[in-house]
């Protein structure tokens, strides 16, 4: 797989998800849609019965205390589904998308404080396709970067040589260099393409600092 800079959906409503798809879709070819219940994390998004639009790839990051429901109700809508392995029914939920779509389009996202060697059962026991590493505390944009999950990425890539990983959180001009050294595939950015007021020029330095044109 090569490097692709995903942008990051969070909203309430239609208008919302239209509005952040629809000014960015021009610039990139894969979404990564912020599901979130207000229990695992404290902020809500993408809790209604959202319509995609067509024409790009959607990846689903669901920051759900229990993922399954959702996971029944919209799996179609998108190309891969990230589970927290925190979450409760982590699972029950990964045996039923390799069931069901027989094939691995599972991703595993990691929180800040799980100890890294908690993948091993998950790579070891399911079709796993990517591992999300948190390099924020989930659940908002604009959160803190963690200077912690540097280590983290070279640690996960020491671990599991061939699997994709993805980085989501803090992810600006400067700081996706820095995880390009080890090998990371795939890059999630969200308060750094909401904020800018140069939103083509931001685009430039992100693909610049993984030297994709």
């Amino acid at each position: 797989m090569g490097k692709k800079i995903v942008p990051s959906v969070i909203a309430n409503n239609q208008k919302e998800f239209n509005e952040r798809v629809l000014g960015l879709k021009r610039y990139f070819s894969l979404f990564q849609l912020d599901v979130m219940d207000g229990k695992f994390v404290k902020n809500k998004s993408l809790l209604f019965d959202f319509e995609i639009i067509g024409g790009v790839k959607y990846e689903a990051h669901l920051m759900l205390k229990k993922p399954f429901l959702w996971v029944k109700k919209n799996m179609e809508k998108v190309d891969l589904i990230i589970l927290h392995i925190e979450s409760a029914d982590v699972r029950k939920t990964i045996r039923y998308i390799n069931k069901e779509r027989g094939k691995a389009r599972v991703g595993l996202a990691i929180n800040p404080e799980t100890p890294i060697n908690r993948l091993n059962y998950f790579i070891s026991s399911f079709e796993i396709e990517q591992i999300v590493i948190m390099s924020v505390n989930p659940g908002k944009y604009g959160a803190k970067f963690l200077e912690s999950s540097i280590k983290r990425v070279k640690e996960t890539r020491k671990m599991f040589p061939k699997i994709n990983i993805e980085v989501d959180g803090g992810i600006n001009d400067k700081t996706i260099k820095r995880f390009n050294r080890y090998k990371v595939n795939k890059f999630v950015v969200g308060s750094y393409l909401q904020n800018n007021k140069n939103l083509e020029n931001s685009v430039i330095k992100l693909k610049k600092g993984i030297d994709v044109r």
